[in-house]
């Protein structure tokens, strides 16, 4: 396998780093949702590989290099030697669609041989654990599926999802690998730390949270915002994600993050189920802890792969939106954290995201999580 970093802005367009893959299979493209939608965008990235898979989505800021830019985008180009792609996309209307749609996906892409998938998803009209669950259902629960949720930055306005086309609203795009030769490895962490009481889920229907410890979910957030940070919801309700779980099962805990707030009826709606009855506590975070959960994913993923240290390999970074806004212009900090457990020929790309989608740790189920790394490289030989 070999693999290509690109950036691109709207002065220079997309410029190439050392290594020129005329014969790329596979292209990922991560940028704002105003960049992509600049008409000559897609365009450009299309026509330099005509003939590889282009898919890609809007963050809440992509890397470019050490830092997070808001200002140029960034692209992966991968050329296989021995590795089989597919990809398919679906429209979805609404969140409760979420788990056809990726039934959907799953379908058109499962086959003798799948050993992986990646899932970018519209990030405000999905619920992201229903979506994997429709993959899963599938493609079984032996195939690891990675991936994340578009963003928007702190304006959730709209997010663009584009496979092999120009990216639009409401979309979802998955790429399949195939084969003996890939190496997919995965990791996930947090970083976030609880705070408060442990509540529980009195009233939620899927992704919508109505009713913790019997009030409304949205007072409890107003209550610890105060009332000027809660003039900006929901962006600000982004500082604090809310740690989930079944209380039959409090190993596989998984973080949310918040995508939209309804004020008349006192709701929240997260990036995947809030299911009743599963005990629920705030999270807040710190930059210790964020840049060793940073490190930590980015560890799990290189040794999982099973990789050679020589071998050329790629890796993408998914992490939440509310990591970046919490750590500010430091923001640089977890970027170069996770970039140290990476090997030397190891080229990464990454972006903050509304969720972010890996197989637990603990259950091996595919689910969402608050930051996930994923390396691909292929077998020599």
């Amino acid at each position: 396998m070999r693999a290509s970093q690109l950036f691109w802005n709207e002065s220079s367009s997309w410029s190439e780093g050392a290594a020129t893959l005329d014969r790329a299979g596979l292209v990922f493209y991560f940028g704002t949702r105003q960049m992509l939608a600049n008409g000559g965008f897609y365009e450009s990235l299309r026509a330099r590989f005509p003939k590889a898979h282009v898919l890609g989505c809007s963050t809440g800021g992509q890397m470019a290099g050490l830092d997070v830019s808001d200002e140029t985008a960034c692209a992966l180009a991968l050329e296989f030697s021995a590795t089989q792609l597919r990809t398919a996309h679906a429209t979805i209307a609404d969140s409760s669609d979420s788990r056809a749609s990726g039934a959907t996906i799953g379908a058109a892409l499962k086959g003798e041989g799948l050993a992986g998938v990646f899932v970018l998803s519209d990030g405000l009209h999905v619920n992201g654990s229903t979506l994997v669950e429709g993959i899963v259902s599938e493609v079984g629960r032996e195939v690891p599926v990675s991936g994340g949720l578009a963003g928007d930055g702190a304006d959730f306005v709209e997010t663009l999802v584009g496979c092999d086309g120009v990216p639009a609203p409401n979309t979802i795009a998955a790429v399949d690998f195939y084969g003996d030769a890939i190496r997919i490895g995965h990791g996930s962490a947090g970083g976030w730390d609880v705070f408060g009481p442990m509540r529980r889920i009195t009233r939620s229907d899927g992704n919508v949270l109505f009713e913790v410890d019997g009030k409304p979910a949205l007072d409890l957030y107003k209550l610890y915002l105060g009332p000027e940070e809660s003039q900006k919801l929901p962006g600000s309700a982004l500082l604090f994600p809310m740690r989930v779980f079944d209380p039959r099962h409090p190993e596989r805990s998984v973080v949310r993050t918040i995508l939209a707030v309804d004020h008349k009826s006192g709701s929240m709606t997260f990036a995947g189920d809030m299911p009743e009855g599963w005990s629920a506590q705030l999270m807040r975070g710190s930059f210790s802890r964020l840049r060793a959960g940073a490190a930590e994913a980015t560890h799990k993923a290189m040794v999982s792969a099973h990789s050679a240290p020589d071998a050329q390999s790629a890796a993408i970074f998914v992490s939440c939106i509310g990591r970046r806004l919490l750590m500010g212009q430091r923001i640089g900090e977890e970027i170069e954290a996770a970039k140290i457990e990476l090997t030397e020929n190891c080229l990464p790309v990454g972006f903050y995201s509304y969720g972010e989608i890996s197989p637990h740790e603990v259950s091996g189920f595919c689910q969402l999580h608050n930051q996930t790394m994923t390396v691909i490289s292929e077998r020599a030989g």
